[in-house]
């Protein structure tokens, strides 16, 4: 919604008429009927009034706006004075930061990317995303970059792609998350070449509770190579299975693969 219907359902929803609102800000129904009908906007003391007089933020009713708007209202600042002009400024200045969040960017550069770049935003567009060797905002790219979505050498946030990618949603080389793609995935909903999770399909080796792929360990399994878990399995068993069907198996994942099998349940 836009201020004009905001105005509108708010005023709706408080069970005033128009010239109810009207006698409580001490102006015309018509300047109502306009707001209403977006002809018109209120200055900034009226948005102050409509907020306190429908319970609601500023932020809230001129968030969809703010941007337009910013600029008439730091002009009423301009043009009051004394207590006034002070008090409205600092509305503005509220507002501005509202928009911007908070952002940082160091001097230092390595290749002519910053060293470290931070953008907490309500600016989604390129202006928002974080871009640095060290990233973190709600979009972040880099090479260590922390993020709501995130891209990058290594990654953390809830949605990250990246050579290590840990999150909510994990894509990369080496991905963990509730649901994990990768090389190396390990997840609740783990899918990749070598896949360890609740739920686990490897194109080469799956390890989980349900498991599926070429080579499979698990309570529940489905694949060329198959080892059924039972209770007391021995990790001599697990790898001694995995050596017989994958021999040139890097020797620490296969350690991590017989580990994780031993604890399905």
């Amino acid at each position: 919604m836009n201020l004009a219907e905001k105005i509108m359902f708010e005023r709706k929803k408080t069970g005033l008429s128009q010239e109810q609102l009207a006698d409580k800000l001490g102006i015309t129904r018509q300047a109502i009927s306009k707001w209403e009908a977006g002809s018109a906007v209120p200055e900034l003391s009226k948005l102050l009034a409509l907020s306190e007089v429908f319970g609601v933020s500023i932020d809230y009713l001129v968030k969809d706006s703010m941007k337009e708007d910013i600029s008439r209202y730091r002009e009423e600042a301009y043009e009051a004075s004394g207590e006034s002009a002070r008090r409205l400024e600092e509305k503005v200045d509220n507002l501005e930061r509202y928009i911007r969040g908070y952002q940082f960017t160091s001097k230092t550069k390595i290749g002519g990317i910053p060293l470290v770049s931070i953008r907490f935003s309500r600016n989604l567009g390129k202006d928002g995303v974080a871009k640095g060797i060290i990233a973190m905002g709600n979009v972040a790219v880099g090479v260590l970059s922390f993020g709501a979505l995130s891209v990058g050498v290594v990654s953390f946030g809830a949605l990250t792609a990246g050579l290590i990618a840990i999150g909510a949603l994990a894509a990369g080389g080496f991905a963990w998350g509730a649901l994990a793609v990768g090389i190396v995935a390990f997840g609740s909903c783990a899918i990749g070449i070598y896949s360890i999770g609740a739920a686990a399909y490897g194109t080469e080796i799956a390890v989980g509770a349900a498991a599926g792929g070429k080579t499979v360990i698990g309570d529940s399994v489905s694949g060329v190579n198959c080892l059924k878990w039972y209770e007391g399995i021995s990790p001599e068993e697990i790898e001694a299975f995995l050596l017989k069907y994958h021999p040139k198996l890097w020797g620490p994942l296969r350690s991590v693969l017989t580990i994780c099998a031993r604890h399905i349940h």
